[in-house]
């Protein structure tokens, strides 16, 4: 990815600035909206399937309403959290506020417990901590692409088991009384569990790339054991440094990104200070591997009885970001 400026003619004006080798652009000279002219437009989703993730920086005239407006511009339509509430007198946004259990820091692609996940974020920034409190993509395409012949052919006939009931007590073992009772409450108030392909074909660019991150519940056909290990070595590819981007939020910037093609990671450093960030998710298509199949949600089922809840594991965060 070569790191080139690029301008547009129209009015305006957008500026292609990329801000690391892989991954990550910061579009300039634009001001937000559904109503953007054509060739705009064409721009900015441009830059969104190159760069897979771009920033927006000031954006202080959007609100809930436009946000989800926002969509339009990925040709989709907004779509809800499978099972965590709208903001009250919305459609579609979902907040990610700290004081609500809105931290996880993890490593992740957005849903992909269910087949036809996003496949774009739109997240806007409300309030920003006086430090800390970034957020991290990684490009899952190429990770890919880094791979091994051997191991990328190996990888080409794996298949993954997600889930939005996984263990994540080891990850936050100091989660809160409330923020357990939200994840049993709401973010498993149903439960599903989807395959997907470990590889999909990009339905946009042909590209290939890794569909993984803390949503992965077993990698099938292969012991428990073994799908550790294998999921390891495979994350670990996505989440090498030079193969991600760092964005340091201010209160109106906007990062949108290419769903199908990242992972990423809200760090959670910033102590008791206040974070919250409003998001809105372009609706998907099913994900296809290489060799054609397409993924299917196996279950989707409402939250076992109280007592299997008492002793699942612990979330912090009933969503992430």
């Amino acid at each position: 990815m070569s790191a080139q400026v690029h301008t547009s003619s129209s009015n305006n004006v957008p500026e292609i600035v990329p801000l690391a080798g892989r991954v990550g652009a910061e579009v300039r000279g634009v001001r937000l909206s559904a109503d953007l002219d054509a060739a705009t437009i064409d721009e900015i989703r441009s830059a969104w399937l190159r760069y897979k993730v771009i920033f927006f920086r000031g954006q202080h005239h959007l609100d809930d309403k436009s946000q989800e407006r926002l969509t339009a511009l990925f040709e989709g339509k907004p779509v809800a959290h499978p099972t965590v509430p709208v903001v009250q007198g919305t459609s579609f946004i979902h907040e990610l506020d700290s004081r609500y259990g809105g931290r996880a820091n993890s490593w992740h692609t957005d849903v992909t417990f269910v087949d036809a996940y996003p496949k774009a974020s739109i997240l806007r920034a409300l309030v920003v901590p006086p430090y800390g409190g970034d957020t991290v993509w990684a490009n899952t395409v190429a990770a890919y692409e880094d791979l091994s012949p051997v191991l990328r052919e190996l990888a080409d006939k794996l298949w993954a088991l997600h889930s939005n009931e996984y263990d994540y007590q080891a990850r936050k073992p100091q989660a809160s009384a409330d923020d357990v009772r939200r994840y049993h409450e709401v973010f498993t108030s149903t439960v599903y569990e989807t395959e997907h392909p470990v590889v999909r074909v990009h339905p946009e660019t042909g590209e290939r790339s890794l569909v993984l991150g803390h949503f992965v519940k077993k990698i099938l056909g292969v012991s428990s054991h073994d799908s550790a290990h294998l999921f390891q070595v495979l994350q670990e590819h996505v989440t090498r440094l030079e193969n991600t981007v760092r964005w340091r939020w201010s209160v109106g910037d906007v990062a949108i990104w290419d769903n199908r093609a990242t992972q990423h990671y809200a760090i959670n450093d910033y102590g008791d200070h206040h974070r919250v960030v409003r998001r809105v998710t372009v609706d998907g298509d099913v994900p296809v591997g290489i060799d054609g199949r397409r993924s299917v949600t196996r279950s989707r089922a409402p939250r076992a009885s109280a007592a299997r809840a008492e002793n699942a594991p612990a979330v912090a965060a009933v969503a992430t970001a």
